[in-house]
């Protein structure tokens, strides 16, 4: 034991270790069934899995039906990513006699599994970023065996959905100890300080993340921590669009902040527009149209700090309500709200930044009118250190290329770009695509490493490390290093002899 952990934890920890080795060992083919099995288990267990979700979280049947979907859709998604091979990056470099800087060693490179990752839940996506989701899914495809820790929010899911993939899992034949599930955060806590642990990952609050990224990192041996933690998701409109479509824009923001009482990462927290435009009472138009029923926040937590949120933003110098909202509590403490938009001028915004600029967890955003001349591309670097998502709303003319103001929207854009994961165009941010282009990411603080993603296929490679075998016979080679290739996986060969030509293209 490492005097660490409880009995419990211990029995746990060491059998995910024990596991690693056969783990990492299993044929890609024989893990991409696994990971299929899995899948094919949760949706065949839809209903129930469901029917505890609505009574745990809140969230709607629709809701929480199409996350089971989504989640079985990346396990598929990466039982064809982990049997392609291409995350394996494989590189062969042949011996080489003639090489420019004198003999050339065979040098083979390729990605082996870190090892036994601890997960740590969302409380707002039950399915899709819980137990079984997307970091859980790129983990086991990686062949790491995988403890999660549950979240609070929805205990009796998290078990019920760990029972089913835990049966699938074994009667696909994945050796024992590959999938765990534990509860508490003091558990977690010691789960990730174990050297046996050699990633971690997590969805959350931003003071949560930063807390398991700083143990990760202060440990004897750090270890690589993957959090995606808070976002605000500017969006930039202009006026073009605003005069071309204001009815459609004001309708898909509304939708965008209230979908799940705005308990989502990707929620635009900030709407920039150009001062006096129509789009603010649009907006009102499209509220009072839409009669939004109200939506219950995942818990009690949840909502008494929306509340408090919510207050702290009305109450600064300047703010106005386009669209009121609310709150309300029932006798169970839990709170229902209607989305609440307000407006405020860029000059007051600066000025009570320090009460604005901060998320707002649950349906509220905040639309900012911006002075005619405004540099828009120089709000970014002024109020946002980083986000996962950043968002323009452009009309068809701006859309050609060829509109006047189009030096001025590359500039934003790439002031947008260089401060998010993922740059939209006429869309809105919510609903993130589960497709292998996809990028869930940013600079800090929207994750903890903002050259990673926890949507796509490249989520795979966080769980991976890159090693290299010099002059190895080819029967110790892993597979995706032989000149058989029997994994028929991507290999990049660098044919010896080419190294005296490199750079003459150039010349």
């Amino acid at each position: 034991m490492t005097g660490t952990l409880t009995p419990e934890l211990e029995a746990i920890v060491a059998e995910a270790a024990a596991a690693a080795p056969a783990f990492a060992a299993t044929a890609p083919e024989d893990r991409a069934r696994a990971l299929v099995a899995v899948a094919d288990a949760l949706e065949a267990a839809k209903a129930d899995l469901v029917a505890i979700g609505m009574a745990e979280t809140g969230l709607t049947e629709a809701r929480l039906s199409g996350e089971v979907t989504r989640t079985a859709v990346q396990l598929r998604l990466f039982a064809d990513t982990l049997v392609d091979g291409a995350y394996l990056d494989a590189r062969i470099d042949p011996a080489d006699n003639d090489f420019a800087l004198g003999v050339r060693p065979d040098i083979r490179r390729t990605h082996l599994p870190l090892g036994p990752v601890i997960n740590f839940s969302a409380s707002n996506f039950p399915f899709a970023f819980s137990v079984m989701g997307g970091d859980s899914a790129a983990i086991l495809a990686a062949g790491c065996p995988l403890i999660v820790k549950a979240h609070s929010g929805h205990p009796k899911l998290s078990d019920a959905t760990a029972e089913v993939a835990s049966r699938a899992l074994a009667a696909a034949g994945m050796p024992e100890g590959v999938f765990h599930l534990i509860h508490g955060r003091e558990a977690g806590v010691a789960v990730l300080k174990d050297p046996r642990i050699k990633a971690g990952a997590f969805t959350g609050s931003i003071s949560v993340g930063r807390l398991l990224a700083d143990i990760a990192a202060n440990r004897p041996a750090p270890i690589p921590f993957y959090g995606e933690l808070g976002s605000v998701n500017p969006v930039f409109v202009t006026a073009d669009a605003i005069a071309e479509r204001a009815d459609d824009i004001a309708s898909g923001y509304l939708t965008s902040v209230s979908g799940s009482a705005g308990q989502l990462c990707t929620k635009p927290g900030f709407i920039f527009v150009p001062a006096g435009s129509a789009l603010p009472d649009a907006i009102a138009a499209a509220a009072e149209a839409g009669e939004i029923p109200e939506h219950r926040l995942l818990d009690p937590r949840i909502a008494r700090s929306f509340e408090e949120r919510r207050s702290e933003i009305l109450e600064s110098p300047g703010v106005r309500a386009i669209v009121p909202g609310g709150i309300r509590f029932d006798e169970d403490g839990q709170g229902w709200a209607t989305p609440t938009i307000v407006a405020v001028s860029l000059e007051d915004f600066r000025v009570g930044k320090e009460a604005l600029v901060d998320e707002a967890f649950g349906p509220l955003s905040i639309v900012v009118e911006t002075p005619e001349g405004t540099d828009l591309a120089a709000l970014m670097p002024e109020f946002y250190e980083g986000n996962l998502t950043g968002t323009l709303h452009i009309s068809s003319a701006e859309g050609s290329g060829t509109s006047e103001n189009v030096e001025e929207l590359r500039a934003l854009v790439a002031a947008v770009a260089a401060q998010v994961g993922r740059v939209l165009f006429n869309g809105w941010s919510t609903g993130v695509a589960v497709t292998p282009a996809q990028q869930h990411g940013g600079p800090w603080p929207a994750t903890t490493n903002d050259s990673s993603t926890s949507v796509g296929t490249s989520a795979i490679k966080r769980f991976v490390r890159p090693v290299a075998f010099q002059n190895a016979p080819d029967a110790f080679l892993p597979d995706a290093l032989r000149d058989s290739n029997p994994a028929d996986v991507p290999q990049a060969i660098a044919p010896a002899g080419e190294s005296k030509s490199w750079g003459a293209r150039w010349r």
